[in-house]
C-alpha cells in the first residue's frame, strides 16, 4: 500500500477503537436513564449485565478474533467486527425491553471484541519497525479517546436531545416511531450507527488490495469456552466476596481458575491453541502482558476510585464527574499518543518507567484526598495519572508485538489488551466487594444498631432523632470522611501494583533480538520457536 492508503486504513482502524473505547464509557453514564426508561431500580441486579455482559464477551471474544486474525487475515475479521458493532449498535437503541438491550449489547462487544486486537495488529503489519511506535500510539491513543468523550457525549445526548417534544411537535405522540427513537438515551446507541457505516465503507474500500498474512490450521473453539467461562466464574465470585454467602464465592473462584487452567491444557493439544502459552516463555512478552495487567488494575482504580470520591465524598454533580472522569481519559490518550513519538528517542524501558513512576506518584496523592480536596486538584491528579497510563501503552504493545513476530501479531495484540481488560475487571470486582462489605458494616452500625448513629454526631445533636435534618447533615459530613478513607487503601494498593510492575517494565526492548527500533520489518522473527 502506498502512504496515503496506509493512512486511511490507519484512520478507519483508529475510528473503529474510539467506538469501542466510547462505547465503554458513554453507557455508563446512560445507565440510570436505562434502568428507568425501561425496567424500575427493582430490577439493578439485572440491569448490571448491560455493563457487565458487554465487558465479559468484549474480553472474552477478543483472544480468539487475534488468532482468528494470524489464521484467517485481519480483512474479513475488521469487517465483521464494524458490521457486528454497527448492527448491535442498532438493535440496542431500538430495544424495548431489558432482555433486548442486553443481547443487543452482547453483539455490540462481539464486534468490539473483533475491532480492538484486529486493529491493534492491522496497525502492527501496516507499518514497519520505524514507524510501528508511532502507528500504535494511535491505536492506543484513539481507543482512550473515545473514553475520554464518552463522559461528554452521553452527557450531551441526554442533556439536548428530546425526542419526544420533537416529534410531537410532528404530531406523533404514540406508535413505533415514539418507541424507536424516544427517550434521549436510545440516540447514545444511534450514535454508533452512522459512525460505524462509514468506517465499514471506508474498511471495504481501503483493504481492496490489502489483508495481513493468512495461514490455515484449526481454531481452539473448545480453549475459548474454558476460559470465557472460567473468566466469568473468576469475575462473579470477586465481586460476591464479603457479601455474607459463606461457600459461593470460594467455589465460583476455584470454578473460574480451573476454567483457565482447563483452557491452557486444552490450548497444549492444538497447534494454535486460545491462550498460546509459548508466548510467555519470552521474558519479554511476558514482561508486556504483567505490565498491562497490573496498569489495568491500577487504571479501573483510578476511574472508578475517582468517579465515587468526586460523587460520594465532594458530592459533586455530572459536570463535576465529566470534568475529573474527562482529564483523566483525555490525559490517558494524550499519553498514549505522545509515547508513539517518544519511543523514536528513547527506548522502551526508560519511557515505561516514566510512566509507571507519574501513575504511582498521582496514585499516592490520590490517597490523600479528604472532603476538603478542590476538584480541581483532583482533576490535576487523575490527569497526571492518565499521562503516565498512556506512557504504557505503546511500550508494552510494540514489545509484545515485535517479540512474537509477524505471524503472531494478532494474538500477541490480543493477548496484551486481554491482560489490561482483566487486570480492569478484578480491579472492578475487587473494587465492588470491598466497598459493599465497608458500606454494609456501616449501615448495619447506624440504622440497624439501637442509637448506633450517636457515636458519629456531635454532642449537641445527640438529643435528636435519626431523621432530623441536622443529625442527616452531620451523617453525611462523617459518611463523606469515612468514604475518602475507604478509598485511600484502594489509591495505595494500585500505587503499589504500579511499582510492583517496574522489574517488567524494565525488561522491554523491542525486538527478538534485542535491536534498537528501526531495524527492518524483514529481520524480525515470524513467530517464537516452538520448544516441542
Amino acid at each position: 500500500m502506498n502512504g496515503r492508503a496506509r493512512t486511511v486504513l490507519l484512520l478507519v482502524l483508529g475510528i473503529g477503537v474510539f467506538l469501542t473505547g466510547l462505547e465503554l464509557m458513554i453507557t455508563a453514564v446512560a445507565l440510570p436513564s436505562i434502568v428507568t426508561g425501561l425496567a424500575d431500580w427493582t430490577q439493578l441486579r439485572t440491569a448490571s449485565w448491560v455493563v457487565n455482559g458487554y465487558l465479559l464477551v468484549y474480553v472474552g471474544t477478543m483472544p480468539l478474533a487475534g488468532r482468528l486474525a494470524d489464521l484467517w487475515g485481519g480483512r474479513r475479521l475488521l469487517l465483521v467486527g464494524l458490521a457486528a458493532f454497527t448492527i448491535g449498535s442498532a438493535l440496542a437503541g431500538a430495544s424495548q425491553e431489558l432482555g433486548q438491550l442486553i443481547a443487543a449489547r452482547l453483539v455490540q462487544a462481539f464486534g468490539g471484541g473483533i475491532v480492538v486486537p484486529v486493529a491493534t495488529a492491522a496497525a502492527a503489519h501496516l507499518y514497519g519497525s520505524a514507524a510501528r511506535p508511532r502507528a500504535l500510539g494511535v491505536i492506543g491513543a484513539l481507543t482512550f479517546l473515545g473514553m475520554a468523550a464518552g463522559p461528554f457525549a452521553g452527557a450531551a445526548i441526554l442533556g439536548s436531545l428530546h425526542p419526544v417534544t420533537v416529534l410531537a411537535g410532528q404530531g406523533i405522540t404514540s406508535g413505533p416511531f415514539l418507541a424507536l427513537f424516544a427517550p434521549a438515551w436510545r440516540w447514545v446507541f444511534y450514535l454508533n450507527v452512522p459512525i460505524g457505516m462509514a468506517a465499514l465503507v471506508l474498511a471495504w474500500a481501503a483493504t481492496g488490495d490489502w489483508d495481513t498474512p493468512r495461514r490455515s490450521t484449526r481454531v481452539d473453539v473448545s480453549g475459548g469456552i474454558a476460559f470465557t467461562a472460567g473468566l466469568a466464574a473468576l469475575l462473579v465470585g470477586l465481586t460476591l466476596l464479603g457479601s455474607g454467602l459463606l461457600a459461593a464465592p470460594i467455589i465460583l473462584i476455584v470454578l473460574g481458575l480451573a476454567g483457565l487452567v482447563g483452557a491452557v491444557l486444552l490450548g497444549r493439544r492444538q497447534s494454535d491453541p486460545f491462550l498460546d502459552m509459548r508466548l510467555f516463555r519470552d521474558r519479554v512478552f511476558a514482561s508486556a502482558a504483567i505490565v498491562s495487567l497490573l496498569t489495568g488494575y491500577a487504571f479501573a482504580t483510578a476511574i472508578i476510585g475517582g468517579a465515587v470520591f468526586v460523587d460520594r465524598v465532594l458530592y459533586g454533580g455530572p459536570a463535576d464527574q465529566q470534568a475529573a472522569l474527562g482529564s483523566l481519559a483525555a490525559a490517558t490518550a494524550f499519553g498514549a499518543l505522545a509515547s508513539g513519538f517518544i519511543v523514536r528517542v528513547l527506548s522502551l524501558r526508560i519511557v515505561t518507567l516514566v510512566g509507571l513512576l507519574l501513575g504511582a506518584g498521582a496514585l499516592m496523592v490520590m490517597s490523600a484526598w479528604s472532603p476538603t480536596t478542590p476538584l480541581w486538584a483532583v482533576a490535576v491528579a487523575m490527569a497526571t495519572f492518565g499521562v503516565g497510563f498512556g506512557l504504557t501503552v505503546t511500550p508494552r504493545s510494540t514489545a509484545a508485538v515485535e517479540r512474537a513476530g509477524v505471524a503472531a501479531f494478532g494474538i500477541a495484540s490480543a493477548t496484551v489488551t486481554v491482560a489490561r481488560m482483566i487486570g480492569m475487571a478484578v480491579g472492578l470486582a475487587v473494587l465492588t466487594a470491598y466497598g459493599s462489605t465497608t458500606i454494609d458494616r456501616l449501615h448495619d452500625q447506624i440504622y440497624n444498631t439501637p442509637g448506633g448513629y450517636l457515636q458519629y454526631v456531635p454532642a449537641v445533636l445527640q438529643a435528636r432523632d435519626l431523621h432530623d435534618p441536622l443529625v442527616v447533615g452531620a451523617l453525611e459530613t462523617w459518611a463523606a470522611g469515612e468514604a475518602a478513607k475507604i478509598m485511600v487503601v484502594l489509591f495505595i494498593v494500585a500505587a503499589a501494583l504500579m511499582l510492583v510492575a517496574i522489574p517488567a517494565g524494565l525488561t522491554l526492548v523491542a525486538s527478538a533480538t534485542g535491536r534498537r527500533l528501526g531495524s527492518p520489518l524483514d529481520a524480525l522473527p515470524q513467530g517464537l520457536p516452538d520448544s516441542n
